[in-house]
């Protein structure tokens, strides 16, 4: 009885645990599914071999789903990626030696890339990819590591106790109440030219954007405040948009990679 009841705490943990740091499943598979719906062909037609039929948002939850497993757990700090206090710009020198996210992503991508590499290799990164491109946007990935990108930040949230970091991976998402497609398919109309202006850039490019929004998020709040319905208002709509600049950003790395 006691082994049953550790094995069950600690399956509690684990997943708590992998629902508390995630964009949350809900915006993780929004933003796969904005993705694909701006693959060309040629990507989707790859994209669907390598994955055996599955799409993007289906795959989208795979890097937490295996923080679970212990033969997993190297990839723990590729989630995220923070800058020593008073660093303004990234350098692999003072990077994080076991990876952060901007390693995870442009190792997935140059996987791919690798006409060598097994297809068995280059399905596992590319869920990764389809995951880290996601946790790229949520802004507290590229938080402080001190706070642990805002963990360690306590607030309120509608009367319940929360986490800033908490906040912004799922309960903004989870108290607007719509499905990851409904998400997905209730984002801004933008033009061509509007599109290729989100995909420009560079991996580091976009983790300066995010670490500029984390920035904003941390003075948006104070420790202990209480959260609801005017945070909601104020910024939401920079969660949604955040989830459609991930999705066509992993569609532009998509396209280019299957052109």
């Amino acid at each position: 009885m006691r082994i049953t009841l550790l094995v069950a705490a600690f399956l509690i943990t684990t997943f708590t645990f992998a629902s508390e740091n995630d964009w949350g499943r809900t915006g993780h598979r929004a933003t796969g599914e904005v993705a694909e719906q701006h693959l060309t062909k040629k990507a989707k037609a790859q994209v669907r071999e390598l994955l055996n039929g599955m799409n993007l948002a289906f795959v989208s939850t795979y890097g937490d789903d295996i923080k679970s497993d212990p033969a997993y757990r190297k990839y723990n700090p590729w989630h995220y990626v923070n800058l020593e206090p008073g660093e303004t710009k990234y350098t692999k020198e003072k990077a994080n030696p076991k990876g952060d996210l901007v390693h995870a992503i442009n190792h997935s991508i140059a996987v791919l890339k690798d006409k060598n590499a097994t297809k068995e290799d280059k399905e596992f990164h590319l869920k990764l990819l389809v995951h880290f491109v996601g946790d790229l946007h949520q802004p507290l990935h590229a938080g402080r590591g001190e706070d642990k990108g805002g963990n360690d930040i306590q607030v309120r949230w509608f009367g319940d106790g929360s986490n800033l970091h908490r906040v912004w991976d799922s309960e903004m998402i989870n108290d607007f109440d719509m499905s990851y497609t409904e998400l997905a398919h209730n984002t801004d109309v933008l033009s061509k030219k509007e599109i290729r202006n989100i995909q420009q850039g560079s991996v580091l490019d976009w983790m300066y954007e995010s670490k500029e929004l984390a920035n904003r998020v941390y003075d948006s709040v104070e420790t202990g405040e209480k959260l609801g319905y005017q945070y909601m208002y104020e910024w939401f709509p920079v969660v949604h948009d955040q989830v459609q600049k991930g999705g066509l950003r992993l569609a532009g790395i998509l396209n280019e990679i299957y052109k």
